[in-house]
């Protein structure tokens, strides 16, 4: 068996819907379909589940929803009609839609989760009448029958194991296609609760470990995941085999194929996942796979970067002798509830590193007085402009003048570096710049190890 998943852009209308029946039809181990919300046709689209938190907001405020709930329609009328659908169908979809507001919740966050829910919902609810319409013998199975349960806040839930025990328990027709709305679960409530990002990609994951599939692909709108952010590198070369480390490596820097999160149950089952085109299924996209036998064909297998971090610098004397002053970091963090990204150390310095996003200007105030107050260091400085490039590989094991090759060329651009950190694992080193360097930064150790060839 096989998990598809399809992303926004690859339900975003009835063309590439009907392009997603030819994929599922190509291939009787694609059994079960995670189905996301339509995403955007062009440029200038808005995504279903933005109109649906809109529409959410709306009703929140209790005003008129009229228009927003003939745009939602809009938009699954649309595919329906591609498919020539009875009104009958298409009347049921716009019913779901009109009575959102109607439902009680218990909060205004388990309305907006349920509310953003309906997305891949009725998505799934299109795509399983258009189906049947064909002649396929299809059935859709949602998160509340399956059983796919979790925890946590309703709009950053994860999944609880209770549901791998229930998915192993369902069972499936071999001859009958399961189409399954992604992006959310069912709290033990019974509440609607939305996975924070990566949300259809997650669900795939957890069906594809909970019904322990041969493989998971995840059907998207590019050929492979490249060696560099086509943005910066030009024609990058494209990846077709690489790690689940090397793939956690590089989502955590700014690949924007996966958030770095939502492959962890599949990789907890060992399950490969293939990435590929929908508009170009034929091409073997990129594997990924676990590193057991995993063999290297290059030193790096990618470069990724993020410019959405910020650094606070710490020098005192005789720090490495002081016990106890990085646990009263952690502490002060810990009491705001601010998770830190690094903390490279010397003998006499510090650096914490954090993601932006999580912070903001009076919290940042707030951890540098009682940093200053508790722990009196000769300096501090906070350091806004910063960013963190991650050169990741498998093949860097063991290649005593790595840090050379990548650290050279960059000291003849005069790119000053802010901080380098190889893991513990080997495969990665974390590069630390002024924010207007990052992206000279990943075009230059690209032109080293991809352009040249360099082993």
């Amino acid at each position: 068996m096989k998990i598809a998943k399809f992303g926004g852009s690859s339900v975003a209308s009835g063309a590439k819907i009907a392009q997603v029946i030819n994929i599922l039809n190509n291939d009787n181990k694609r059994q079960v379909v995670v189905i996301s919300a339509p995403g955007k046709r062009n440029k200038t689209d808005t995504k279903v589940t933005d109109l649906l938190i809109k529409y959410a907001n709306l009703t929140l405020r209790k005003q008129n929803c009229e228009k927003i709930q003939a745009q939602i329609y809009a938009r699954y009328a649309e595919i329906g009609e591609y498919f020539d659908l009875s009104m009958q169908g298409l009347n049921e979809i716009k019913a779901l839609i009109n009575d959102l507001p109607t439902h009680t919740f218990p909060n205004r966050d388990y309305l907006m989760a349920a509310f953003k829910a309906h997305g891949e919902f009725l998505n799934a609810k299109l795509l399983t009448m258009i189906m049947k319409k064909q002649g396929f013998k299809v059935r859709l199975l949602t998160p509340r029958q399956a059983g796919l349960v979790v925890t946590g806040s309703p709009n950053d839930a994860s999944v609880n194991p209770e549901t791998y025990v229930n998915l192993r328990n369902l069972e499936l027709d071999p001859t009958e296609k399961i189409i399954f709305p992604g992006f959310y679960g069912i709290s033990p409530s019974g509440n609607i609760a939305t996975f924070s990002r990566g949300g259809s990609d997650i669900t795939g994951a957890i069906l594809a470990r909970g019904f322990n599939a041969e493989l998971y692909e995840n059907f998207t709108d590019v050929d492979a995941i490249f060696s560099a952010n086509p943005a910066i590198v030009s024609h990058p070369e494209p990846i077709s085999k690489m790690t689940y480390r090397e793939m956690r490596e590089l989502s955590y820097a700014g690949f924007s194929v996966f958030h770095d999160e939502a492959l962890i149950p599949a990789i907890q089952a060992q399950i490969p996942v293939n990435v590929k085109n929908t508009q170009h299924p034929e091409r073997p996209g990129t594997m990924i796979v676990p590193e057991t036998n995993f063999k290297a064909q290059h030193t790096i297998t990618g470069i990724a970067g993020g410019k959405n971090f910020a650094a606070l610098y710490l020098h005192k004397y005789l720090l490495n002798k002081g016990a106890g002053f990085t646990l009263k970091i952690l502490q002060i963090l810990d009491q705001h509830k601010v998770a830190y990204e690094h903390m490279p150390s010397g003998i006499d310095d510090i650096t914490i590193i954090f993601k932006k996003e999580d912070l903001n200007a009076e919290l940042i105030d707030q951890i540098c007085n009682e940093i200053q107050v508790s722990l009196n260091p000769d300096q501090m400085q906070w350091i806004d402009d910063y960013a963190i490039t991650m050169v990741v590989g498998e093949g860097m094991r063991d290649k005593l003048s790595l840090c050379a090759s990548i650290l050279y060329p960059l000291g003849q651009k005069n790119i000053s570096i802010q901080m380098i950190n190889q893991g513990a694992s080997q495969i990665s080193i974390m590069i630390g710049t002024r924010r207007g360097d990052a992206e000279e930064v990943i075009r230059t150790i690209y032109q080293t190890f991809f352009n040249r060839k360099l082993q």
